[in-house]
């Protein structure tokens, strides 16, 4: 379950402040705080950060070693050296390499552009450097984004002759190259530490053609965004003017990887052309990506975008592949520590780096993927938002061959014989310098629902959005919500709280809670979308949060679970008493935050439990899949529960989930339910029976409880009727088929046949 985080909680002095600058600016309150929260805090700062322009831009040469970059490239220029830049294979390392090939040639430099393979290994690398000077011989080498922590190469490099420029934006290393180095995060008069490769090569080009370097703020822009750097800051304006060109003058490569009928946003740059560009290099052909950003032929362009396509494709199916794999794995070995790390003999060494991204999302803590290549683990580094990977990595180098990156991502090479003691080394680390909130989900809230219209059109002016500056989300609460899927067999819902219309995209699993008069809190965002002319105002559902030990419980719902469980076949759980199962509870969870699911089919349960009061508690299906430590209570039938180490049934019985190989444990001490108000009479249910035979309408819904809530019982309690439904479908005498309820005609039975029935009559009895 995921935790609501508040984006900021003014006092009252402070809200007084707000409210005088949203007059001030004709803003809403709801916008102005959210601006004011993030550092805005005056009006200038506001119309400055609302007004995103290349008027901001600082000048270059406040950053270190610039000038002395800028002077050696006049020399060089000057002098007819031969000039090789070397760049990364990404969308970073590509755009950074059309920025600053295009400017040197407007400088009056023809550099040789290299760009390594995958293969080749992160960064710079003898081989390389062998290739170059074999194919070129340059008496100057530039590296943009890439470089900072090749101090031995760069010494290479220099033995052969020939003088080093190093631009690079990734954290300093120890020992710096003995060489011009140009990285903001060097301690300099530059206010700006957060730039991408690309943005430090296009301040390199402001340094060497002044303003005629505004024409390549379009790569700077893509990979900027793509990089996943704070679009705050000079940022900002280098992602708002690129933008602008793209929309206004595009580049033929933008057409040809945007298509004619996209809008040019920063979300269009992040998911549909640098997604392209990285697929190049992670399948191998990285000149693929450096020849359309450096082409003008017009053919080519088109040929090489639709190439880049179909490796987008291939790209996207390996990672699909991949991610499946690591799960399997996973969930065969648990994922229990407080670091995720996988390796794979087979694994495209292209794609690792997307899965553990996505692992993270799934796990909620840092997660390693390596490919094995002999004895060598090559992999890739991912991290939450919380916890900074590089350091983490840093104080446990001795382990590692080789590694570099920042505080979110890394590259990492480590032999085969070391990856347990990292792996060990590492959850230690995390351990003792992190909390368990910092590995908890959670979602950042900036306010709740109000003044729908005019807040989303003020939303409008934050954008560019992203890392840094996040698309605000707001909550709502509500309680049933009458969600449908948005047509039939689509795994989206829609619902509406408070008058907005919303979409849950895959929301399927999470009908019955949305569905249910269970109190929640929706969590989404918002926007306008144009058909015909008209305006539409249109959310989508980012979280639901609730907590299931608190408020009504969805009553009827939950009774269907309860139902469903004793229809089951009982697993062979460890039996205890609730105080001694109590006593295991609270070890376990002391020893560590992961691996335990507590399933109760009654929420009064909880009570005799206090080692469990500060777990998060979901009901019907779990909402995360992290394998926190966790309470689900009255679980869908057939619930997967299958990667924690231990299920702990808290009352019985214990079935009705899948549970594959974790421990079982069960409290013998209570029955799950209260069932004093059924009536198993066989009167009762015939009644039951011929009152559905009789109604002439259509009886409908994707559960027992919305059948029941739809005809209102007809007539009987509705706990009844669920009870009678449950009864009748074990039994084979109703079905339900498209969601609605039919009648099996002919069929011979009797009530003792049915577990459930069987079961609530034995907990009458008893």
């Amino acid at each position: 379950m995921k935790k609501i985080v508040r984006e900021f909680e003014f006092e009252e002095n402070t809200r007084r402040e707000v409210a005088a600058l949203a007059r001030e600016l004709s803003l809403t309150e709801t916008v102005t705080g959210i601006l004011y929260a993030r550092g805005m805090d005056t009006a200038e700062k506001i119309r400055a950060f609302l007004r995103p322009s290349r008027e901001h831009f600082l000048s270059p040469f406040l950053m270190r070693g610039m000038r002395e970059a800028a002077d050696l490239l006049t020399r060089a220029r000057d002098e007819a050296w031969r000039v090789a830049v070397f760049g990364d294979y990404d969308a970073d390392g590509i755009g950074a390499l059309a920025i600053l090939s295009r400017a040197l040639k407007r400088f009056g430099i023809e550099p040789y552009l290299y760009v390594p393979e995958r293969a080749e290994g992160y960064g710079m690398n003898a081989e390389a450097i062998d290739k170059i000077f074999d194919e070129f011989l340059p008496d100057l080498v530039v590296t943009v984004d890439c470089g900072i922590s090749n101090r031995a190469e760069v010494e290479y490099i220099k033995e052969q002759g020939a003088y080093v420029i190093v631009t690079d934006h990734h954290e300093l290393p120890d020992a710096l190259p003995d060489c011009i180095v140009v990285n903001p995060k060097l301690k300099d008069d530059y206010p700006y530490d957060n730039l991408c490769g690309a943005g430090v090569a296009f301040k390199l080009a402001c340094a060497l053609i002044g303003e005629d370097a505004l024409s390549l703020l379009d790569f700077a822009a893509l990979s900027t965004v793509a990089d996943s750097v704070p679009l705050l800051g000079e940022n900002r304006d280098i992602v708002a003017e690129g933008l602008r060109l793209i929309r206004e003058n595009p580049r033929r490569v933008f057409t040809a990887l945007i298509g004619k009928t996209a809008e040019a946003t920063a979300q269009t740059l992040a998911f549909q052309v640098a997604p392209r560009i990285n697929a190049a290099g992670r399948l191998g052909d990285a000149h693929a990506a450096l020849r359309i950003f450096t082409s003008e032929d017009e053919g080519e362009i088109a040929e090489l975008a639709a190439l880049l396509n179909r490796y987008n494709v291939e790209r996207q199916k390996y990672c699909d592949d991949l991610f499946s794999q690591a799960l399997e794995t996973v969930y065969a070995q648990g994922a229990y520590g407080n670091v995720v790390m996988l390796a794979g003999e087979n694994w495209h060494a292209g794609t690792v780096g997307i899965v553990a991204a996505r692992i993270v999302e799934q796990f909620g803590r840092p997660a390693l993927l390596f490919v094995k290549r002999g004895n060598m683990l090559r992999g890739s580094a991912r991290s939450v938002d919380n916890v900074n990977i590089f350091e983490a990595l840093k104080a446990c180098e001795r382990y590692i061959e080789e590694f570099g990156g920042h505080s979110q991502a890394a590259g990492v090479n480590v032999k085969e014989e070391n990856f347990e003691a990292l792996k060990e080394a590492l959850d230690e680390y995390l351990g003792a310098h992190y909390g368990r909130e910092a590995f908890m989900p959670s979602v950042v809230v900036s306010g709740e629902g109000t003044d729908f219209r005019r807040v989303a059109h003020e939303l409008e002016l934050l954008e560019p959005c992203g890392v840094g500056n996040r698309r605000p989300l707001f909550s709502l609460e509500a309680e049933a919500t009458g969600a449908v899927p948005v047509k039939p067999q689509s795994p989206h819902v829609s619902l509406c709280v408070e008058g907005l219309d919303l979409i849950s995209f895959n929301g399927e699993k999470a009908l019955r809670a949305l569905r249910s008069d269970l109190h929640k809190t929706v969590v989404y965002d918002y926007n306008f979308s144009t058909f015909r002319g008209r305006e539409y105002l249109k959310g989508f559902v980012r979280a639901v949060v609730y907590d299931g030990r608190s408020g009504r419980e969805a009553d009827l719902d939950a009774l269907e679970c309860r139902l469903r469980a004793f229809g089951c076949e009982a697993l062979p759980a460890e039996v205890y008493s609730a105080e001694e199962l109590n006593k295991i509870l609270a070890e376990t969870t002391a020893r560590s935050a992961y691996g335990l699911c507590c399933v109760c089919r009654d929420r009064t349960t909880l009570s005799a439990f206090p080692a469990l009061r500060e777990l998060p508690a979901d009901v019907f299906e779990l909402t995360s899949g992290s394998l926190c430590n966790t309470v689900l209570v009255a679980p869908e039938q057939g619930c997967d529960l299958s990667a924690f180490r231990e299920v702990v049934f808290l009352d019985s019985p214990a079935c009705g989930v899948r549970t594959g190989r974790a421990r079982l444990l069960a409290c013998g001490d209570f029955a799950a339910g209260n069932f004093k108000r059924l009536d198993y009479a066989r009167e009762t249910l015939l009644g039951v029976f011929s009152a559905i035979r009789g109604y002439r309408g259509v009886i409908s819904g994707d559960s027992f409880a919305d059948a029941a809530r739809g005809c209102r019982g007809l007539g009987f309690p509705l706990e009844q009727f669920v009870f009678a439904l449950a009864v009748f479908e074990e039994l084979g005498l109703v079905t339900f088929t498209g969601g609605v309820l039919n009648l099996v005609r002919g069929r011979k039975t009797e009530l003792a046949d049915s577990a459930i029935y069987r079961a609530v009559m034995r907990l009458k009895e008893g």
